[in-house]
C-alpha cells in the first residue's frame, strides 16, 4: 500500500494540474509517480521537464535509454520502474526475447558496441561511481561515445536512480 496517496488531477493544485495535463497528453494517462509528485508541484514540474529533456531529446536512441532505465531500476530493485520501462521497450517493438537478453546478457541484445558500452557505463556509475576506472571510461570513448552522449547516458542513470528511491521510499503502487 502506498505511503502517500497519489493525487488525482481534481485534488491537485492548479500548477500541478497543468503539468498533469501535459503528462497525460504525452502518455495518454498520468502514472502514479507523477500523481505522487503532485503533492509538491515545483518538484513535479522540474521532474517532468527533466523527463522530457533526458528521455525525449538527445542523441541516444529511445531503446538505449529505456534499456538503461530497466537495468538501473532492476539493479536498484525498483519494481515500479522496471515494470513501466519494460512496457515502454515493448511499445518500441522490442520482443520479450530481446528484453530477456537486455536483462541477462546485453551482448546478445541488438545494440551497437557504443550503445553496449554506454549501457554498461551507466550501470557501473549507478552501482559504484567512485570505482569507475580510467580504463573503463576510455573503453566508452574508444567505442565512439562523445562527451554529450556520456553526459546524456549519466543523465538517464541519474533520473532513474532518483525515481527509484522516491518510488520505493513511498511504496508507490505500480499502475502499469
Amino acid at each position: 500500500m502506498a505511503r502517500l496517496e497519489p493525487l488525482e488531477r481534481d485534488m491537485a493544485s492548479r500548477d500541478a494540474q497543468d503539468v498533469l495535463t501535459e503528462i497525460e497528453g504525452a502518455f495518454g494517462r498520468v502514472p502514479n509517480i507523477f500523481k505522487t509528485y503532485s503533492h509538491f508541484p515545483p518538484l513535479l514540474k522540474s521532474n517532468w521537464e527533466k523527463v522530457k529533456a533526458v528521455m525525449m531529446q538527445g542523441a541516444l536512441s529511445r531503446k538505449t535509454k529505456e534499456a538503461i532505465a530497466v537495468l538501473v531500476s532492476s539493479d536498484n530493485g525498483c519494481r515500479y520502474c522496471v515494470t513501466a520501462h519494460i512496457l515502454f521497450l515493448k511499445s518500441l517493438g522490442v520482443t520479450d526475447a530481446e528484453i530477456e537478453a537486455i536483462r541477462s546478457d546485453i551482448g546478445k541484445a541488438d545494440f551497437t558496441e557504443k550503445e553496449r558500452a554506454l549501457i554498461a557505463f551507466a550501470r557501473k556509475a549507478n552501482e559504484a561511481s567512485l570505482k569507475i576506472t580510467d580504463q573503463e571510461f576510455e573503453y566508452v570513448r574508444n567505442a565512439g561515445a562523445s562527451g554529450a552522449e556520456i553526459v546524456e547516458t549519466l543523465g538517464v542513470m541519474e533520473l532513474f536512480s532518483g525515481f527509484n528511491k522516491f518510488l520505493d521510499s513511498l511504496n508507490v503502487e505500480v499502475d502499469f
